[in-house]
């Protein structure tokens, strides 16, 4: 059985977007999801899939220092491994019946532009 609480939906996202497995991403994902961040924003679970295709051809990996869940509100921190920076990331998701419906993610992007 897969578990559905925050935090596990939360970090499963995490691990399967920065590995490039976004079919398992698709999955995690309500229809209507949306995302926030510091480049760019998305409307729904094609427009959120359609941003992290392009993300995924910089990144190598993800290294998570720490998840927590507060209810529906989970955070996830990590390292997100490009090929040009690291980048500290937290991401902020809303999961509702098992399934992420909001994400907010904070980093610096700086390092991405040289």
């Amino acid at each position: 059985m897969v578990d559905t609480d925050a935090r596990s939906v939360a970090i499963r996202y995490v691990d399967s977007w920065t590995s490039g497995d976004l079919d398992t991403t698709r999955t995690l994902l309500h229809d209507d999801v949306t995302f926030v961040g510091p480049l760019g924003t998305a409307e729904g679970i094609a427009d959120c899939l359609k941003g992290l295709e392009g993300l995924v051809k910089i990144v190598k990996s993800a290294d998570r220092r720490h998840a927590f869940a507060d209810g529906e509100d989970a955070c996830v921190i990590y390292d997100l491994n490009t090929e040009g920076a690291t980048l500290p990331t937290s991401g902020w998701f809303k999961v509702i019946d098992g399934r992420i419906s909001a994400i907010r993610v904070f980093f610096d992007p700086r390092p991405l532009f040289g």
